[in-house]
């Protein structure tokens, strides 16, 4: 007996399809949005509660990557205990982690925002990091914005008794 034949790559349809959606077009924005924030930070001097913000933006941002791709491609049956018929409540429990942990990381980026905001003045000749964290909490917002927004989404459809995640 012959083994069963490899399930046909993801067509075009299902690439395009899965791009077009709501859960496509909100995992590029956090893809685009976490790089912003974790490349904000890592380009400049760092300190204290901040290595928690570039934590957060790293590990959902390589996360984030890897559920994208396996969306994309279809292979989340491929993903042992989390994939197949769990892959949708497997996406909301990342976003809503997700959500949950930048929630903090917006209040350190504000904190330290505010902390440096003494350097802002024309006399002052340091190194003033006030404009750098200021982006960073802009991208940690956004950051926290899509990922509750994707969160709120597949509850829902989790709710209605959806099994795929688009």
């Amino acid at each position: 007996m012959a083994p069963p034949a490899a399930p046909p790559p993801p067509g075009k349809d299902h690439v395009v399809g899965f791009l077009k959606s709501f859960l496509g077009v909100v995992r590029i924005l956090q893809i685009l949005f976490g790089a912003g924030l974790w490349v904000t930070i890592a380009a400049n001097r760092y300190e204290g509660w901040i290595h928690f913000v570039l934590f957060v933006a790293v590990l959902f941002w390589l996360l984030t990557l890897g559920l994208f791709f396996l969306t994309l491609l279809d292979k989340q049956d491929l993903v042992p205990i989390l994939g197949g018929e769990r892959w949708l409540l497997s996406n909301l429990v990342h976003d809503a982690a997700a959500a949950v942990l930048y929630l903090p990381a917006v209040g350190v980026m504000i904190y330290m925002t505010e902390r440096y905001s003494y350097c802002t003045m024309e006399l002052y000749q340091h190194l003033c990091l006030y404009s750098v964290y200021l982006t960073a909490a802009v991208w940690a917002s956004l950051c926290a914005l899509v990922y509750l927004l994707s969160a709120i989404f597949n509850g829902c459809r989790k709710c209605r008794g959806e099994q795929t995640v688009f």
